[in-house]
């Protein structure tokens, strides 16, 4: 009997929409006359996705079909699931002047090219009904809301051919593409693997619950956000600190890999959490941690709502396997990790701590107590916080 391989990627197959060296001489010599379009940060982080397929089955930014099917249904309006809107977009007076069949090239903040869209279609940036649908709320001060209401008001759809999807991309190391990714796995023996997004340094409930999946897997990837966050997270070149010191002193290294996911957060809460598993079922996770309020921000979502909406799909319709855990704490009467699943003590013998009291103490230099972090990890806290 063959042996099985990894999961397919979302839609039967990976998208590369990064051109031949021979193709990007010619953009590059054309991109020289054609219109310039500056990408906002989020579109620079989704551009880099599109190209290197991490956001397949998508061959480019969103049609109007696609773009109301997601927000309305979280389909494609093929019928592919999809949540969020992947979009780029410009002012009225930039669409004025583009026609169907013109080129434009695609800038990053220092003009640089990264792609040349050949646009096929202009439509208009509903973006109320962005934010209601796919965020759950019109509220400005909700940070992924604040940059929807700040793009365009029109938003272009086209062919895209990528010649560069990030310059000065950081973390070269442990930027591996899909395609990579998928070759590291089978390269380890890994079919089943299941994958922990993360924007924050991993403490000890991320930790337990981390190590609890790899039980049943044959691999873990640790795959942090590296892209745009909000004002206040923790720089990534910490965080990257962190991951590498936990995995070295706490994880077994031949079932865990450590890989970053250059996107943008947009705290969408529930919508978002389904964007992550599909794009990790990408790289070749056929798992999907999804914790306590995942990619939430704020009071904007309930504290499951990122695991329940996942039941909104047929049994196996997304392909990847959703783990859903709850609030995990240590447990001083079991003297272990636990959940309210697992344990039956009282809000006396766990040990939770705030992110405010948490950044009140490394601010002060002390270290939260080892039952909440790893030593290590607030060592590296304190430092940065002093710098």
């Amino acid at each position: 009997m063959q042996k099985k391989g990894l999961i397919p990627p979302h839609g039967g197959e990976l998208v590369n929409l990064v051109v031949s060296d021979a193709r990007r001489a010619e953009l590059e010599q054309a991109a020289g006359t054609l219109p310039r379009i500056a990408l906002q940060d989020r579109e620079q982080c989704d551009l880099e996705l599109l190209a290197i397929g991490a956001m397949s089955p998508l061959r480019g930014f969103m049609n109007e079909a696609d773009f109301h099917a997601v927000c309305d249904a979280m389909r494609l309006a093929d019928g592919t699931p999809w949540p969020m809107p992947i979009t780029c977009s410009v002012d009225q007076a930039t669409a004025d002047k583009l026609q169907t069949g013109t080129q434009v090239a695609l800038t990053d903040g220092r003009d640089r090219v990264l792609a040349v869209m050949t646009v096929e279609q202009t439509y208009t940036h509903d973006k109320k009904k962005e934010a209601e649908k796919a965020y759950g709320t019109t509220d400005d001060a909700h940070p992924g809301v604040a940059i929807v209401y700040g793009q365009g008001d029109v938003c272009l759809a086209g062919k895209l051919e990528v010649l560069v999807p990030r310059y000065d991309a950081e973390f070269p190391q442990y930027r591996l593409t899909p395609a990579q990714t998928r070759a590291a796995f089978e390269e380890r023996g890994w079919r089943r693997v299941v994958a922990f997004q993360t924007r924050n340094p991993i403490h000890r409930a991320h930790e337990y619950i981390t190590k609890c999946a790899l039980e049943i897997v044959d691999g873990l990837l640790i795959h942090p956000l590296v892209g745009e966050t909000k004002a206040g997270d923790i720089p990534p070149d910490v965080r990257m600190k962190c991951y590498e010191v936990l995995i070295a002193n706490y994880y077994n290294a031949k079932h865990t890999m450590l890989s970053v996911w250059p996107a943008a957060m947009r705290y969408a809460g529930p919508r978002e959490a389904i964007l992550h598993a599909l794009v990790r079922k990408n790289y070749g996770a056929s798992h999907f941690i999804v914790g306590r309020d995942h990619a939430g921000v704020g009071s904007y979502y309930g504290t499951y709502d990122a695991q329940q909406i996942f039941d909104q799909f047929e049994p196996g319709e997304l392909g990847v396997t959703p783990l859903k855990f709850e609030h995990a704490f240590w447990c001083k009467k079991s003297g272990a990790m636990a959940s309210d699943k697992t344990t039956n003590s009282g809000k006396e013998d766990r040990v939770f701590l705030s992110g405010t009291k948490v950044r009140e103490m490394l601010s002060r230099g002390e270290r939260p107590p080892a039952e909440f972090t790893r030593p290590e990890i607030a060592d590296i806290l304190i430092a940065s916080m002093k710098q």
